[in-house]
């Protein structure tokens, strides 16, 4: 079997970037650039603009676009860049992934198509059809919690035998059982990331390569330190430090994400407290609750 050559890239951490928002609702560039900084400091193999995390939903095209270009003009090949493109309209998707192969992406991560409610034949033509219209490798992502449709495992290998650049899955059905099934029906076919922070060790020892992480926007360093012993079979490390983080993976989805790992930010003093309506800040009660969390963390690691 033919891999694709970006396969082999695609093994550790991958941010899922928030959009930093000025009070008026504006992207806050500065601090942008800083969550940037801080990620290639943190050390993670790379970064997810425009995704779930990045409040997709309520940006623009206009701006859309602009938060790729910025990432991949900041990052400047010191990390990689994987630009969220993904959209109900298989035309707009093909029209996203486009203009972000131009603005100079490295891959794309397409989701599942949500809200058409489409069949498994709908999604087998929808991915194929992005794939075809674009030469940079895909992530597809699949999270039926945000799209209300699953991509099952026949459907993904029917995918990867017609698109050659289909070269990994964000895996966030929260269930270890659909990537051991992954791994044995595709083997090094198909990357497997996992799409949930609190399964990335469970994950790589079904053979998972990653995770594209929301924690990681607050702890690169840490999360990433973690996912490399877990891949490097350093079994013992690895679940010591992923239990250590386990509280946080937790504290990030008390509330809609990126509320929490916002919220925690915005304590760091590195942007606001802001997401764009519908979503709204986190309650006091959850701030204290997660300012608790990572209190606690940062004393057990002394």
């Amino acid at each position: 079997m033919t891999l694709h050559p970006f396969q082999g890239k695609l093994k550790g951490t991958f941010t899922a970037l928030v959009t930093p928002f000025v009070q008026s609702g504006a992207i806050d560039w500065p601090a942008f650039d800083k969550l940037l900084e801080g990620q290639v400091a943190g050390r993670v193999e790379g970064v997810v603009p425009c995704g779930t995390t990045g409040e997709s939903p309520t940006l623009s095209h206009e701006e859309h676009i602009e938060v790729v270009k910025r990432t991949v003009k900041t990052i400047n090949k010191r990390t990689l860049v994987i630009a969220g493109c993904g959209s109900n309209s298989t035309r707009e998707a093909i029209e996203m992934s486009k203009a972000s192969e131009a603005a100079g992406a490295d891959a794309l991560m397409v989701v599942v198509p949500y809200y058409n409610k489409p069949t498994q034949e709908g999604l087998f033509q929808h991915f194929v059809q992005v794939a075809r219209a674009v030469k940079l490798p895909i992530v597809i992502y699949n999270i039926p919690g945000r799209t209300g449709m699953d991509l099952l495992s026949d459907t993904l290998a029917r995918i990867c035998e017609a698109a050659p650049n289909v070269v990994a899955t964000k895996e966030a059905t929260g269930n270890v059982m659909r990537a051991q099934k992954l791994t044995s029906m595709l083997g090094d076919r198909l990357t497997i990331l996992s799409g949930d922070d609190a399964l990335t060790l469970p994950m790589i020892t079904v053979g998972g390569s990653g995770v594209i992480s929301v924690t990681s926007n607050l702890l690169p360093l840490e999360v990433s330190e973690t996912t490399r012993l877990g891949l490097a079979g350093k079994l013992d490390e690895a679940r010591k430090a992923h239990l250590r983080l386990f509280p946080m993976h937790e504290a990030m989805f008390v509330e809609a994400n990126p509320g929490p790992v916002k919220a925690l930010l915005a304590e760091a003093g590195t942007m606001l407290n802001t997401v764009r309506l519908p979503l709204v800040p986190v309650t006091e009660a959850t701030r204290a609750h997660l300012v608790k969390t990572l209190e606690q963390f940062r004393a057990g690691a002394r």
